[in-house]
């Protein structure tokens, strides 16, 4: 990938409608549970990213007719659940976290062995949390002290169990659940907080027997997927960026239509309202099994809080540009049981403090957190390590600086976010 890299600057007051990109959770389990059923899915609202392009491209190297009738649609011819054609050819995940740990507990349960790779930055990603779990169902996946490539054993028989996670995490109970579609038996999942529920709520869309609540999910094996429509709500973690811009910035006013707002996605919301911030929801309604909503964001000051730990595990993404809505707002933010950041595209707790830093902000590392101190940003050079919402948390910072910010290693921001700089400078920002 050719390194790209940006520079921030003040440019104004934002205004204007920004429709985000579809959600990356939700574009990459609409492709898989397609794949999986008995019929054709059409997919509306499909996130055009790196990410979920790899997760299809898997897909269609092991046998699924995908179509591509426009930009933004997919059309999914299903196989069925034992349908999938095995190859000798690795499967590239990119960067796609999600894509890999999601697509070791859907091959887990098949006939053939199949290989598992990934970028530089995706094979430093730790995988034991979902292959040790796997392994206790009876699959067969090595890897490389833990880190990819993985390697997924074909001819397994699986068993479902009943598995509490250590760590919260949407990512491991859906590898579960997904090696649960193929199990003997009952597979149960218990977090320790709540995560989102996506897989959840699309098994049942697609006709998947499936009982969950917040913080448990329980499935039995040997049923069948059947073909469904999805319309993809737009990103609330690429939402947030505009959030805490329009928040930050002095006489800003942005609508941002048909946000998905699962509830174990919007802790940020919740975050920025404690802060000060002005965000109201408007024409709230339901799309395949998600609530969606419009948000009106107006610029409002902000304080600095304690944010209460119930909110992590439902903003885990967003906790980049939340530290930038923390070093604009007046007074300290204190951030602890988040120690989930540190495993992230990269180390988001120390990318972040030493970018602020650099910046003449204020912040304290702590292991799960950190302490920041918020006023005034200065300009500087920042790396993103090749991180995207690093780098778009950055370019959000620019905008009340008093210098320009120039911010290195920005080309993975395509991975979830293709056009932000073309809808960022078209409400108001000064990206280049």
């Amino acid at each position: 990938m050719t390194r790209l890299d940006w520079t921030s600057q003040p440019g104004g007051a934002l205004h204007g409608s920004v429709r985000v990109p579809g959600d990356k959770s939700v574009s990459h389990r609409s492709l898989m549970l397609g794949a999986l059923a008995d019929g054709t899915s059409r997919i509306r609202g499909f996130l055009e990213g790196e990410d979920t392009r790899a997760t299809a491209a898997v897909l269609q190297q092991l046998g699924v007719r995908i179509d591509t009738p426009a930009d933004g649609e997919r059309v999914v011819h299903g196989v069925g659940l034992h349908g999938l054609r095995g190859t000798t050819q690795q499967l590239d995940c990119g960067n796609a976290g999600t894509g890999m740990r999601l697509l070791a507990g859907l091959l887990a349960g098949q006939a053939f062995d199949s290989m598992l790779v990934g970028d530089e930055s995706l094979s430093k990603r730790p995988m034991r949390r979902v292959t040790d779990p796997l392994a206790l169902m009876g699959a067969r996946i090595d890897t490389q002290d833990g880190l990819p490539p993985l390697v997924v054993r074909g001819g397994q028989v699986l068993h479902g169990i009943s598995y509490t996670l250590p760590v919260a995490s949407a990512q491991v109970k859906s590898a579960l659940l997904l090696a649960g579609l193929y199990a003997d038996g009952e597979t149960e999942v218990i977090e320790p907080h709540p995560t989102r529920d996506y897989t959840e709520r699309m098994l049942a869309a697609f006709g998947w027997p499936i009982d969950f609540a917040p913080g448990r999910a329980k499935l039995t094996g040997r049923h069948a997927l059947h073909a469904t429509d999805v319309d993809v709500p737009a990103d609330f973690s690429s939402a947030a960026f505009f959030l805490v811009a329009a928040s930050i910035v002095p006489g800003s006013e942005l609508r941002l239509p048909a946000v998905g707002l699962n509830p174990r996605r919007t802790g940020l919301l919740h975050a920025l309202r404690l802060m000060g911030a002005d965000i109201r929801i408007e024409n709230e309604r339901e799309s395949g099994g998600e609530p969606v909503g419009d948000l009106l964001v107006r610029h409002a000051p902000l304080h600095g809080i304690e944010l209460p730990e119930a909110l992590v595990p439902d903003m885990i993404d967003e906790f980049p540009v939340l530290f930038v809505a923390a070093a604009a707002a007046k007074g300290r933010t204190v951030v602890r049981g988040a120690a989930e950041l540190r495993v992230k595209e990269s180390d988001r707790i120390a990318t972040m403090a030493r970018g602020l830093r650099a910046l003449g902000v204020a912040i304290e590392e702590a292991p799960d957190g950190a302490t920041i101190d918020g006023g005034a940003i200065g300009g500087g050079s920042i790396d993103s390590h090749g991180d995207h919402r690093i780098a778009m948390s950055f370019a959000v910072a620019g905008l009340v600086a008093s210098g320009m910010v120039h911010i290195g290693d920005c080309a993975n921001v395509a991975t979830s976010f293709p056009r932000f700089l073309e809808l960022a400078n078209g409400c108001g920002f000064r990206l280049a």
